[in-house]
């Protein structure tokens, strides 16, 4: 069943829209006749293409969705302090894990500040 469009000229977006609107109210040119019902049948032949009609579709599909690189499942692993009370073990762990945070990092002295200005200096 089709359907007449009446445009509004004070809804039109674009110029164009609005010129044809105008045109449409004064006559000069005919309203387009929407017919919905065959729209939509139209739409639903091309909603699913020839392929995916069949059983290539789905393989088809899967190949262009699969990743690139397989990823290994995790492996959970577990860790676990033997306790053998004697301290010195405790410092040594203490001093590993107090070393770590001064890794990479590099003393910065007077000297080393005044080369990195020199340097910095335009020749």
């Amino acid at each position: 069943m089709p359907e007449e469009i009446k445009p509004n000229v004070s809804q039109a977006s674009t110029e164009d829209a609005k010129l044809a609107a105008e045109n449409i109210a004064s006559g000069e040119e005919k309203a387009p006749k929407v017919d919905m019902e065959a729209d939509y049948q139209a739409a639903q032949q091309f909603s699913v293409s020839e392929i995916d009609r069949t059983g290539e579709g789905a393989k088809a599909a899967e190949a262009a969705t699969a990743p690139e690189y397989q990823m290994p499942e995790a492996q959970e692993t577990k860790t676990e302090a033997q306790p053998t009370g004697d301290p010195d073990d405790y410092q040594e762990m203490a001093k590993e894990v107090g070393g770590s945070r001064d890794q990479g990092v590099t003393k910065v002295d007077d000297d080393l500040l005044k080369q990195a200005l020199d340097k910095g200096q335009p020749k």
